[in-house]
């Protein structure tokens, strides 16, 4: 076999006859072997689609690479030795072309078509290899399927295929459901609708009663609403009376409003009041005159506080060693040491007359020690330069020691230090601490005359607002007493507003009366008070609208309906029909009821038949797989397995097992079914992936004998991602054994 599928990417693999051992670590492509296998076969089914927890093989498969899916298998068969090939020519149908050949030339094998290749080779459906020889790992339990049912049922009864109880099972109980299911079904269907008949001849009685009630309830409530309606009437004429009355008070109540407001106005005018725009223009003014004060208190304060600043300024400044010089004569006398005109020079002149003394002395002791000598004079000479040099040296360090003392203390005394570094940083911050002076200075100059501009604003408003104030009140001559003056002002300007309102007030509502009004030539007299309010009467007559326009509208609706219900005649004669039809299908229930029943007694009769031959093939199996720890298997026709323990009548529910006695249960059952019902002369072979894993080395020793005799009559394909299996066949030629890797296939 030659493959793109996958991840293999034209990898190759070649099989021998009997058993074939193929041996790779996982990821290596051991499952995707075999899924080729199976498709080279079957084909790939292209209507397959993903769903939760499944990939369909047509995306699980396909090439890593990008490259299309693509196949090729060389096998030997009844036929001939034949070459399969599948490639993929459209995106949408993956290995949907196919050719088969003989091998060696390009003549087609007949009758051999892509959808008919693994059926005509093996004699068997996809569906009946997967569920038999093609075992893999995750797979081996065996689930029901109509093509290997109608295969065990070829075996075991006629040899015809086209019968299966499952699928005839299902159509008959399509039609009982059709028929009946629970609520639903044709007959459930029928029994609603003669149901439904029935309501409606029932319903149809009822709302011609319900009609001539209606209609009944109508007429009494129309007769209500005309009496109260007259009642009505009866109101009207007595509230147009009132309304007459109530007119005449309201034209009094006006002209009496009127003359008030025109009164006020009057002293308002002869008062020289001044209007409601002046007043409120002058209490904003005497209102902006406080604010204008505590703006030039908050000045002052700020004065004074920049007065304080600069006093602190100042006294700073003065403190300093160089008050009284400008910043840059402070600075250029930090940056220069003082001379000293007076140091001590006595102790240098002292050295040097010591010195001169001493020098002569030893020149004239060295001259004497070293008489008679032809080198004593520059010897004494010698003794007496060297005499005066130190004595020259220790006079210059006595005179700068001396000069360095002179300024220290004079440094000392001007400035309280002898350090030179601080006298410079002293110097830096008297210039800084006269520019805060400067700034300082600045500053209360301009909060002066800030404070001063809003005092002379604050005098000239308040002069201005006394003397509009005087021209309608002379007694104002300060603020408090103008502001009380206006404060009246406003209140007698709101007296001739609230008697204006109360003017157009009154006169509002009578016009709004004259309006209401009866005609003038109305009577007036005689009109008697209603026994009930207009409200209680209006409110009773909605009422009796409303049930009336309610009952007319149930009269119409009842109507309606009664015609919508249709002739009973034609009713009853549709009941009587559906009667005849819910009988007709009735029988044909039973009819089907029993055939089910003939039907599963059929089948039964058919798996008694069938489970112990295969029960019997798998014990055997299951018992040479376990070392004999089992011997007896059964299973039903929906392959539900129990295994009967050595020496133990009770049989075990597979689901009791442990995982690798189950996945050995479940392999001999699927090698007796091989034995059972695959076609002995197609020589179908089995492929197994991994499903020996679970099997501990006895038992997998005891599998791989067994599977070695089976090789005998078929080939047979283990996968298996142990070294266990090739090892235990090392030196056997009978057992072809390879390894695979990723890289290619090695032997």
């Amino acid at each position: 076999m030659t493959a793109t599928f996958g991840k293999l990417q034209g990898q190759s693999l070649e099989l021998g006859d009997g058993l074939n051992i193929i041996e790779a670590p996982n990821e290596t492509g051991k499952s995707t072997w075999c899924a080729f296998l199976l498709s080279i076969l079957y084909g790939v089914n292209s209507r397959e689609r993903d769903r939760a927890g499944f990939i369909a093989d047509k995306n699980r498969f396909a090439p890593w690479s990008g490259a299309a899916m693509s196949g090729r298998m060389d096998c030997g068969t009844e036929l001939g030795e034949l070459t399969l090939t599948r490639v993929t020519r459209r995106q949408t149908s993956p290995m949907g072309e196919f050719s088969a050949v003989y091998a060696g030339t390009n003549e087609p094998v007949p009758g051999l078509t892509a959808a008919a290749c693994g059926e005509t080779l093996l004699g068997i459906s996809r569906e009946v290899f997967e569920r038999s020889a093609f075992i893999r790992q995750n797979s081996l339990p065996i689930s029901q399927d109509a093509e290997l049912e109608r295969r065990i049922a070829a075996l075991i009864s006629s040899g015809e295929e086209g019968t299966s109880y499952t699928e005839a099972a299902e159509t008959l109980k399509k039609q009982l459901n059709r028929r009946r299911h629970n609520r639903t079904g044709q007959i459930p269907a029928l029994e609603t609708e003669l149901a439904e008949l029935d309501r409606q001849l029932a319903e149809s009685g009822s709302l011609a009663r319900q009609l001539v009630q209606a209609r009944a309830e109508a007429e009494a409530l129309s007769g209500r609403a005309e009496s109260l309606q007259a009642e009505l009437a009866d109101c009207d004429r007595w509230e147009a009376a009132q309304r007459r009355q109530a007119l005449s008070g309201a034209a009094g109540a006006a002209e009496q409003a009127e003359v008030r407001a025109a009164q006020v106005q009057e002293r308002l005018q002869r008062d020289q009041i001044p209007e409601n725009e002046t007043i409120a223009r002058l209490r904003g003014a005497i209102v902006n005159l406080e604010t204008t004060r505590r703006a030039v208190d908050k000045a002052r304060a700020e004065r004074d506080e920049a007065m304080k600043t600069l006093l602190r300024a100042e006294a700073a400044v003065n403190e300093s060693p160089f008050a009284g010089q400008s910043p840059e004569q402070a600075q250029r006398e930090g940056a220069t040491l003082p001379v000293p005109a007076n140091w001590r020079k006595g102790p240098g002149i002292l050295l040097i007359v010591l010195g001169t003394i001493a020098a002569f002395a030893l020149f004239y002791g060295t001259g004497v020690a070293l008489s008679g000598s032809s080198w004593q004079k520059p010897a004494a000479i010698g003794v007496l330069l060297a005499v005066l040099c130190v004595t020259c040296l220790l006079a210059g360090r006595l005179r700068r020691r001396a000069i360095k003392d002179a300024q220290d203390a004079a440094l000392l005394k001007r400035f309280g230090t002898a350090d030179p570094d601080a006298v410079r940083t002293m110097a830096e911050t008297y210039a800084k601490l006269c520019e805060a002076r400067d700034a300082a200075q600045a500053s209360a100059n301009a909060k002066s005359a800030a404070a001063d501009t809003l005092y002379t604003t604050l005098s000239s408003n308040e002069q201005g607002i006394l003397l509009e104030v005087r021209r309608f009140a002379p007694d104002a001559f300060d603020i408090p007493t103008a502001d009380q003056l206006l404060r009246a002002c406003a209140v007698r300007r709101k007296e001739l507003a609230e008697a204006e309102a109360a003017a157009r007030e009154a006169r509002m509502r009578y016009e709004l009366q004259a309006q209401q009004a009866p005609a003038p030539d109305a009577p007036e007299a005689d009109v008697p008070a209603p026994a009930r309010s207009r409200e209680a009467v209006s409110a009773e007559l909605d009422r009796v609208r409303a049930a009336l326009a309610e009952a007319r509208s149930s009269a119409d609706r009842l109507d309606g309906q009664l015609h919508a219900a249709g002739d009973p005649a034609v009713l009853r004669a549709s009941a009587e029909d559906l009667t005849a039809r819910k009988e007709r299908l009735e029988a044909e229930y039973s009819a089907l009821r029993l055939a089910m029943e003939v039907l599963e007694g059929a089948n039964t009769a058919l798996q008694n038949r069938f489970s112990p031959a295969l029960g019997r093939r798998a014990a055997e199996i299951f018992a040479r797989l376990t070392d004999g720890r089992y011997a007896g298997v059964v299973l039903d026709r929906s392959f539900r397995l129990s295994a009967e323990p050595a020496g133990d009548p009770v049989f075990r529910d597979a689901a009791l097992l442990s995982a690798g006695a189950l996945d050995q249960l479940y392999l001999a059952v699927r090698l007796a079914i091989c034995e059972l019902v695959l076609p002995p002369e197609k020589q179908v072979p089995i492929v197994l992936d991994d499903a020996l894993a679970n099997f501990d080395d006895s038992r997998c020793a005891a599998a791989l004998r067994f599977l070695k005799e089976a090789a005998g009559k078929r080939q047979i394909l283990l996968f298996t991602c142990h070294s266990r299996e090739g090892e235990f066949f090392a030196g056997d030629g009978e057992v072809f054994v390879q390894r695979l890797t990723d890289a290619a296939v090695e032997v």
